[in-house]
């Protein structure tokens, strides 16, 4: 029982009794779940572009000097959420989130990245894909002051990639059901959208249409509309207000800060939180922390390291030191508003409300497991959704030779193989399989080396695709287990502490040392 004490005063050491209150969403709002009031989001983008790890990413919470560095003074700005785009989930994070903390700063994170996305060109959702989501949402959930993911950027930007959006909602989907699958506490998961006239209103009610477990449970808008000196009416605020008034998820600006007149005056923050946008909006995100080659950035970092302040940061800290967002009182707030219906085919938007399925590995593996010939070793796998060059061209080959409906997907028209969400290389083994069934030769499993005559080790192909994916199993303590033990006293400490009540979260600590020593 000592190692389990050990373990469960370590766990007390290590929580954070001064934890953030937990953001939660009520109807189009979101609240403190302690003081009830509403919760307006004064935020910054945060993606230096220094420190790039070894598997070239972009990982601004890897860098905990930095991150000390910065953080007060976005606390001094007025911020109380930072949107990352880009992290490395391997990376440890736990001295930036508490630096972040400390400040009184929540997270906002970009699940997807430039190596892990859904690509809007030719979309696909597969097993990498959906295993690098998850990862990180691994990574990032037991942090207190992680507000909410974003499952995708802007990946549908007009009309002519409206297919994608599809793939997004499914993988949107899936995160939702894996954080669920989860013994933690509930996360949001959401989107954020450019502002192309064209598509702005079939991809708010996209994403909020349909099936509530794959709908966003918040709608961000990236908006560029106000530029230099203007007014609500002038800028298009006004206009893109009166398109979420009944809205019946949070919808917030995930960017913002046109800087086609610099300095930036951020007049537009007097409206943003203000009485003219508070009944709609919650706050949003200021493009951003960092000065980067497109000149958006509040500070200068030095070639020392050191932080420059930028006209850029006066003037928003100014303008929001003037913000007095009057919101409401969470247990006073009652209005529901529906879910819009599903937005039509048309020319300009083409995203079938059907989604693709979750991925699964079982259902690959067992698909391979079933076939008599595969890709051999000589078909080499790169990082990532797709396969290299061979792979790419092998499978155009096979597609105008056998049938690929197994193995593709169909945004549009809302068809999605069995197989569909398989890596590139277990698609080309399906195709091989069935090629060299037709030949019937000794040699029909060739394919030019690239082929290989494997014997089954399953018989159920039938039963392939109906496997579901496996979400990954939570260790519970039980007698003996002192680790389990320690586990499980830290999310009791880290759930006390998020919801504000740190006297509590210290006298379980208190108590705890107490029974055991």
């Amino acid at each position: 029982m000592k190692i389990s004490a050990t373990l469960l005063l370590l766990a007390c050491a290590s929580s954070s009794t001064f934890a953030l209150n937990e953001i939660v969403i009520k109807g189009s709002k979101f609240f403190d779940s302690v003081t009830k009031d509403q919760f307006f989001i004064k935020g910054v983008a945060y993606q230096p572009r220094g420190e790039i790890s070894d598997n070239n990413t972009m990982d601004p919470l890897a860098d905990p000097a930095a991150c000390a560095r910065d953080a007060p003074m976005m606390a001094k700005l007025g911020t109380n959420v930072l949107r990352v785009y880009e992290v490395d989930p391997k990376n440890n994070h736990d001295a930036c989130m508490k630096s972040f903390e400390d400040a009184g700063i929540y997270l906002l994170l970009d699940i997807a990245t430039p190596h892990f996305s859904i690509n809007r060109k030719s979309p696909e959702y597969g097993v990498s894909l959906y295993n690098a989501y998850k990862n990180t949402v691994d990574a990032f959930s037991k942090y207190n002051n992680l507000i909410a993911f974003i499952a995708g950027n802007e990946v549908t930007n007009d009309k002519t990639n409206t297919p994608a959006s599809a793939f997004v909602k499914a993988a949107l989907r899936d995160i939702k059901t894996y954080i669920k699958s989860k013994n933690g506490r509930s996360i949001p998961v959401g989107y954020a959208s450019n502002d192309d006239e064209y598509i702005r209103d079939a991809i708010k009610d996209y994403f909020n249409c349909g099936d509530p477990d794959s709908q966003a449970d918040f709608f961000g808008v990236n908006l560029y509309e106000w530029c230099g000196v203007s007014t609500f009416e002038k800028s298009g605020f006004k206009d893109r207000t009166q398109e979420f008034e009944n809205y019946s998820k949070p919808v917030f600006l995930s960017e913002y800060g046109c800087n086609l007149v610099t300095p930036r005056g951020f007049s537009e923050v007097s409206a943003l939180y203000g009485p003219e946008m508070t009944g709609v909006w919650s706050g949003g995100v200021v493009y951003e922390w960092t000065q980067e080659n497109n000149r958006y950035g509040l500070v200068q970092i030095t070639p020392s390291g050191e932080v420059e302040v930028l006209p850029d940061y006066t003037n928003l800290q100014n303008e929001i030191n003037k913000a007095k967002p009057k919101g409401v009182k969470m247990d006073a707030y009652t209005e529901s508003r529906a879910a819009p219906d599903c937005p039509a085919i048309t020319g300009n938007w083409k995203a079938s409300i059907n989604l693709p399925p979750t991925p699964s590995d079982g259902a690959c593996e067992c698909m391979v497991q079933n076939l008599e010939c595969v890709a051999s070793d000589k078909v080499s796998m790169i990082t990532g959704e797709k396969g290299n060059s061979t792979i790419g061209s092998q499978l155009d080959t096979m597609c105008g030779l056998v049938s690929c409906g197994d193995i593709v997907s169909d945004g549009e028209k809302g068809l999605y193989g069995g197989f569909s969400f398989c890596s590139p290389r277990d698609k080309l083994s399906w195709l091989y399989n069935l090629k060299a069934r037709e030949l019937k030769t000794s040699t029909s499993c060739g394919f030019n080396g690239l082929g290989q005559e494997v014997a089954p080790k399953r018989f159920d192909i039938q039963t392939c695709a109906k496997i579901a994916p496996n979400l990954g199993e939570v260790t519970e303590s039980g007698p003996g287990n002192g680790n389990a033990l320690a586990s499980s006293a830290s999310r009791m400490i880290t759930n006390i502490s998020g919801h504000g009540n740190a006297f509590v979260a210290s006298l379980v600590c208190v108590l705890a040392a107490t029974f055991f020593m």
